[in-house]
């Protein structure tokens, strides 16, 4: 269902694009490739010069490659259209920074404390921030088990998506359709059943 039709006339000014892919390597690794564009539909001054109608403000890739653990092995970034050349362009060293992390552990915490402000990119620094969702849907049914029914092939252990998103908390309906043995009963329900 799309979003509801806008009140009024409307006319598009700018577009940011995020796209995130996720790559299986060979030595076990995965890479997480992370591009974001800023473009405008006018021409663009800036201090720096025009940046004409169409041509991207921001053009800037981030790539971490993780384990199976979900722990940062590596980082880079790589800035190939940005406002101030020369300037912006320079820090993508600063992003190694973020080697050592864990994606499901203080990911976002780590990044505000190691890039925040003048540390690093504020455009990467927000892109980095939407990685941590994006490695788990890339490991579902690949590193993480997340079936349950008739496929689960004995699994003994709650699905990983379970209790992680308002849909899927084991005391919900989702839960106790789709994923029925998990489901756990609401204090309150249970309570006005032995009444």
């Amino acid at each position: 269902m799309p979003l509801s039709p806008p009140s009024s006339r409307r006319a598009l000014k700018h577009t940011r694009a995020i796209e995130v892919q996720a790559f299986a390597r060979d030595d076990g690794l995965w890479d997480i490739d992370a591009h974001i564009t800023d473009i405008k539909t006018r021409d663009n001054r800036l201090a720096s010069g025009t940046r004409p109608a169409g041509a991207p403000i921001h053009d800037l890739w981030l790539r971490l490659t993780i384990d199976t653990e979900l722990n940062v092995v590596d980082a880079e970034a790589v800035s190939d259209a940005v406002p101030y050349p020369g300037y912006c362009d320079t820090n993508g060293a600063a992003y190694r920074k973020l080697i050592g992390l864990n994606l499901l552990r203080g990911f976002r915490d780590g990044v505000r404390t190691r890039l925040a402000g003048i540390q690093g990119c504020t455009h990467l620094t927000e892109l980095a921030q939407v990685l941590p969702t994006a490695a788990i849907q890339a490991f579902a049914g690949e590193v993480l088990d997340t079936r349950d029914g008739p496929d689960a092939d004995g699994q003994g252990q709650k699905p990983f998506q379970l209790d992680r998103c308002h849909a899927l908390r084991t005391d919900g309906p989702a839960v106790a359709r789709y994923y029925p043995r998990w489901s756990v009963v609401p204090a309150a329900s249970r309570e006005s059943t032995e009444c």
